[in-house]
């Protein structure tokens, strides 16, 4: 688990296609690795990864197939800049929130703007995760944790302030560049809940639907 606050902007220093997948060698600037262990979770742009190597600056991971299909780690090149943040621990702040490191989705930024010193983005997210994302809520791009500001059907909005620009990849986003969503795990469990009994039922989908909600009296 992770909390979404980045510790230190890496690079990718090498990406070696292994067997019909991928191992990328990340330089870890700033993260401090003195307690970092073979086998331990780095989140990489919000993608868990494991450390199958390391040293004082760098680390190596492999990157299923699935993986790669799934999230933006597909993209990167040699020398492009990553979010990293080592796996929590019980004496570690939670300054942001639960943070899995399992991407729900790739989302599309489709605009910036400067807002006094802060800049606004709106993303628009796959469709089937636009239930899971609300206004004031907590979401995951690229790894970050952040506050949805606004929300109108699968696009959401973000104000990002100085610090964060300065401490993330969010400050080099441009319309059109794809971001690793994960959405809050707790609406995750709440939606699963309200399904009752009916989440043991084998479904080609969620089952929650509006005529569930309706029939249940969650909504008139």
């Amino acid at each position: 688990m992770f909390t979404g606050i980045i510790e230190a902007i890496g690079m990718v220093r090498d990406m070696q296609p292994k067997g019909g997948d991928l191992r990328l060698t990340i330089h870890t600037s700033k993260l401090d690795m003195r307690d970092v262990a073979l086998g331990d979770s780095i989140a990489v742009n919000g993608v868990c990864l494991t450390a199958i190597a390391f040293d004082s600056s760098s680390f190596s991971a492999d990157v299923s197939r699935e993986t790669l299909s799934l999230t933006s780690l597909g993209n990167l090149n040699r020398g492009s800049s990553v979010n990293l943040e080592k796996a929590l621990t019980l004496q570690t702040r939670l300054g942001g929130h639960l943070v899995s490191g399992h991407v729900d989705g790739l989302g599309e930024v489709i605009s910036r703007h400067d807002d006094a010193r802060s800049v606004r983005f709106s993303i628009r997210a796959p469709n089937n995760l636009a239930k899971y994302i609300a206004a004031k809520g907590s979401i995951t791009v690229d790894g970050t944790s952040l506050t949805v500001n606004k929300v109108d059907g699968s696009t959401f909005e973000l104000n990002i302030v100085p610090h964060t620009l300065q401490e993330t990849i969010i400050a080099d986003y441009r319309s059109g560049a794809m971001v690793n969503l994960e959405v809050d795990v707790i609406a995750r469990y709440l939606e699963r809940l309200l399904l009752g009994e009916q989440a043991a039922q084998t479904t080609t989908s969620s089952g929650l639907t509006e005529a569930f909600l309706a029939e249940h009296g969650f909504i008139k």
